[in-house]
């Protein structure tokens, strides 16, 4: 009797906190979010983002001594589109705020999203609730150096894609749109979702990597997927939604499988203009032609002379 109190017990603090968060979710200061695909850097750092343990992340981690569990909650009240007057230079990722100071610092290896130049974009931007509201993207300009910290010089004046009050569906908005032809090595997308339901204004850094030609690395016209090291390329990641990195279509065979799709994988490049490699071939099993391998072939005849000379043995004793 008294396992099956405790076992009742259970259930119902769950249920206790279930609805706590259900009241909390339902506040109105509930309008965050942040793009998962192409992976940003506060996301990728969270502990639901899969790269908190790259070099990048540990250092961003450090700088600001916060783990960015609100990843999705990187946002200005009361700028009202004045976002070159109000974000200072050197501190576009972190919008100025002192708990995300650490995304701000210039490095050339954070998690990054593969990208194809002139390829369509689908932006997966994770929301917890829908508001109304105008996203604006930015791609760093041709000669971009990611070793120095982001000025609003790096961006074009005019955004290369801008949507307003598009569906929220799966918790996440999808926004699409055409990439830049003239991008290669590593960039930054700088995404900013301006509320007219509410005064806040939402800013996200996407680290992002251009082949030099999409003929050249394979990839098709589109879709990004996650470059690099600690997990594999992804988009996408929690919310998967608007792909806007979405996956380019896989690399030729590579020698590690790569990860789910479900989470974007997350890469550590390095160099600042750095082009990411496709996989690696797996290596042919032989040497020429798909025959069996020399040693292979030895070895059967020499089995075969083997046998042969046996039986010729035995037929002379018997004969005895």
């Amino acid at each position: 009797m008294t396992r099956m109190t405790a076992h009742l017990r259970v259930p119902a603090a769950a249920l206790a906190a279930s609805a706590l968060v259900s009241l909390w979710a339902a506040g109105p200061a509930l309008a965050h979010g942040a793009p998962t695909d192409p992976l940003s850097r506060a996301y990728a750092c969270s502990p639901s983002g899969g790269g908190s343990g790259t070099a990048a992340c540990r250092a961003a981690i450090a700088a600001g001594g916060s783990s960015f569990v609100e990843w999705d909650n990187l946002r200005v009240a009361g700028v009202n589109g004045r976002d070159r007057q109000v974000i200072p230079d050197g501190k576009l990722c972190s919008a100025g705020l002192s708990a995300y100071k650490g995304l701000d610092l210039a490095r050339v290896d954070w998690p990054s999203t593969r990208l194809a130049p002139g390829g369509r974009l689908t932006m997966t931007y994770t929301s917890t609730i829908a508001h109304a509201g105008t996203f604006r993207l930015y791609l760093t300009k041709p000669g971009y150096d990611p070793a120095k910290p982001l000025a609003w010089s790096d961006l074009p004046t005019r955004p290369f894609a801008q949507v307003t009050d598009p569906a929220l569906s799966g918790g996440a908005y999808r926004i699409t749109a055409k990439l830049p032809a003239d991008r290669t090595g590593r960039h930054v997308l700088y995404t900013v979702w301006q509320n007219s339901s509410t005064p806040d204004t939402y800013y996200s850094c996407s680290d992002v990597v251009f082949p030099k030609a999409a003929k050249e690395s394979g990839g098709s016209a589109g879709s990004g997927a996650a470059s690099g090291s600690t997990s594999g390329t992804a988009k996408k990641r929690a919310g998967g939604g608007a792909s806007a990195s979405a996956r380019p279509s896989a690399p030729a065979a590579s020698a590690k499988p790569s990860s789910p799709s479900a989470s974007p994988s997350v890469s550590t490049g390095t160099g600042a203009r750095e082009t990411v490699a496709d996989a690696a071939p797996v290596a042919s099993d032989t040497a020429s032609g798909s025959g069996p391998s020399a040693p292979m072939m030895a070895g059967g005849a020499a089995a075969v002379l083997l046998l042969t000379g046996g039986a010729a043995l035995a037929i002379r004793l018997r004969r005895r």
